[in-house]
């Protein structure tokens, strides 16, 4: 990974929302449900090899060939680009995730 120092950051706020939760709901099965999830969502965000994935969706299923490597060392800086289909998941998944964990920290009937 490339910078290190964002996937610390992240940690950090991790383990601020954990002890948030902890005194808030004094539940350590609930502490450990938000580990599990934030981590889970950071590594879904930060750990993805984006050179890979910011390839055709049909090359996904071959080897990094010549070509790509060649293609992806003339970039040049960071992409401010985001392809629709990665933000319509990511936006469902994490979404979706999100408002499971607020019904179980939260202790609205009708979790599981």
């Amino acid at each position: 990974m490339a910078n290190d120092a964002a996937l610390r950051t992240s940690l950090v706020w991790l383990a601020v929302v954990m002890v948030v939760v902890g005194i808030w709901t004094l539940s350590f099965k609930k502490v450990i449900v938000t580990y599990v999830l934030g981590v889970l969502g950071i590594a879904g965000v930060l750990l993805p090899d984006r050179d890979y994935f910011d390839r055709d969706y049909s090359r996904w299923f071959s080897l990094v060939s010549e070509q790509d490597k060649l293609a992806l060392a003339q970039r040049s800086g960071f992409r401010l680009w985001i392809s629709p289909l990665r933000l319509v998941v990511y936006t469902a998944v994490y979404g979706y995730a999100l408002y499971r964990w607020w019904l179980f920290i939260s202790e609205v009937k009708g979790f599981g």
